[in-house]
């Protein structure tokens, strides 16, 4: 039986998603774009459909819908379609803010609605294997946690002018795999950040490089970084130090760095350069989940109320950047 899929947004982030669909059995996809033409286009490049607008595309009732606009469009596509009893797929966040998303999180409880969010790492075979390695108790108990996520060059600065901080844009998805691995809910965050690249990015209100030093319910810590300029290529590892053992997420022969070991030779492939490549068949795997999903014959990989937490913990180092104290992550049972 054919899926039918539409997909709206067709940039960087929505053709990527739209080209794994349209590679997926049996899935007929319809696209569309605030810019009919891009999205013509695309769509003759794939051999896919494109609706003049939103407004076609929802008429044409697709099965699933996939959510690849703007933040600021996020809240009105979701409740769209969860008003349609149409299951949607949407990039993080759910909302510009987590006060926001509460609305849009009680419309998808009151409905029933299935509501898959793109915490793609989650498909990640890397993470998987520590998340198995950890709940085994392969690794005993954690003593150490070091989370890293690197971009080689920054995104434009009109991105940045409205991504909501370093730690919201980038950090946000270790907060969310660091929680989704271990269980465990942060719930205290100390932030510092500085700026020695582009002087446009402090003029915004943001920075270049950051840490965080989390603190789980369990009292367990992790340091966080992230970072706009690592020249060696984009870097995404995860390292968990346990009593018992130690497994590492990004250390392959396409890590972003070198031993500094006299006659030892690694890594031996080319580095990653965006996070489309670091994670290529997790997005692969990310929509034929959600096909899945909406197939009814898989299980939801990412919540929205399992998003909007991570984006608690993310809105929360902005704060203590902000504020250069420990914040506490705010949830209804703190509030």
């Amino acid at each position: 039986m054919v899926t039918t899929i539409g997909l709206i947004g067709v940039g960087r982030i929505g053709a990527m998603h739209a080209a794994n669909l349209s590679a997926l059995e049996d899935v007929r996809l319809i696209i569309a774009d605030a810019d009919a033409t891009r999205a013509r286009q695309l769509a003759t490049g794939l051999g896919c459909s494109a609706a003049a607008d939103a407004e076609e595309l929802f008429g044409a009732r697709p099965d699933g819908l996939v959510v690849a606009v703007g933040t600021a469009q996020h809240v009105p596509m979701i409740l769209r379609a969860v008003g349609a009893g149409i299951p949607v797929f949407c990039e993080k966040p759910v909302a510009p803010s987590t006060e926001a998303a509460v609305a849009v999180l009680e419309a998808i409880e009151a409905a029933g609605a299935t509501v898959q969010i793109g915490h793609q790492r989650r498909l990640d075979p890397g993470y998987q294997s520590a998340k198995v390695a950890y709940r085994s108790g392969e690794l005993g108990w954690l003593h150490t946690i070091r989370a890293l996520t690197a971009d080689q060059f920054p995104p434009p600065l009109r991105f940045l002018e409205t991504s909501g901080g370093l730690f919201q844009d980038c950090s946000v998805h270790d907060f969310d795999i660091l929680q989704w691995i271990t269980g465990e809910p942060i719930i205290e965050v100390f932030a510092r950040g500085s700026n020695n690249g582009d002087p446009a990015i402090g003029d915004v209100g943001d920075v270049d490089s950051a840490v965080a030093l989390v603190t789980f319910a369990d009292g367990t810590l992790a340091s966080v970084s992230a970072t706009r300029y690592n020249g060696a290529g984009h870097d995404v590892r995860l390292e968990l130090h346990g009593s018992r053992g130690t497994i590492q997420v990004g250390l392959d022969a396409s890590y972003a760095g070198r031993s500094a070991e006299p006659g030892f030779t690694f890594p031996s492939g080319a580095p990653h350069t965006t996070f489309h490549d670091r994670f290529a068949a997790a997005y692969r795997m990310e929509m034929d989940a959600f096909v899945q999903l909406v197939r009814r014959t898989g299980d939801n990989p990412c919540t929205a109320a399992e998003s909007v937490d991570a984006s608690r913990v993310a809105e929360a180092a902005q704060r203590s950047l902000r504020t250069g104290t420990p914040v506490w992550v705010r949830r209804e049972a703190r509030d």
